[in-house]
């Protein structure tokens, strides 16, 4: 396969995950949380860099510098699904802004005010899963996929 066949896939593959978290939302009312939010924006870079790679004629050390920036997009929104993912399933406390936070020694009024300003959607909460994955697991096991079809397309530029 050649350099432009693993940039295809690789920002093809950002895109069909960004559409896919697209559809969840707005044809499937699954609105997403602070850190779903989060690993969609690497996605949009890795797709703006394949379409500089595929469309703008690039010399071999800006192809690869680009090339590179999609490798660090694709573990980037590797890297937060994984910690979405642990925030999920309770191995680690998530960000406070989108999670339950503790209670303990609080007054009724801080309890209250905790609960009023508390996010609709929580990132500590599994809205969707498959196989016993959540969205933010496979989002991370996808993205690492795309991301050996970056280290590909940087192995096929001479």
């Amino acid at each position: 396969m050649t350099r432009t066949s693993f940039v295809i896939l690789a920002a093809g593959g950002s895109l069909a995950l960004l559409l896919g978290a697209w559809a969840f939302q707005h044809l499937g009312g699954l609105a997403p949380c602070k850190m779903c939010i989060w690993q969609r924006w690497p996605h949009g870079v890795a797709i703006a860099v394949g379409a500089l790679i595929l469309l703008v004629p690039l010399g071999v050390g800006l192809a690869r510098l680009l090339i590179g920036v999609g490798l660090l997009a694709a573990l980037t929104t590797a890297a937060i699904g994984g910690y979405h993912t642990g925030v999920e399933r309770g191995w680690w406390e998530g960000p406070s802004s989108c999670s339950s936070g503790s209670t303990s020694g609080m007054s009724t009024d801080e309890l209250m005010d905790q609960i009023m300003s508390a996010p609709l959607v929580r990132c500590d909460e599994v809205a969707w899963q498959m196989l016993g994955l959540s969205m933010a697991s496979w989002n991370m096991l996808a993205s690492l996929l795309l991301a050996v079809f970056w280290v590909m397309a940087l192995r096929r530029t001479a």
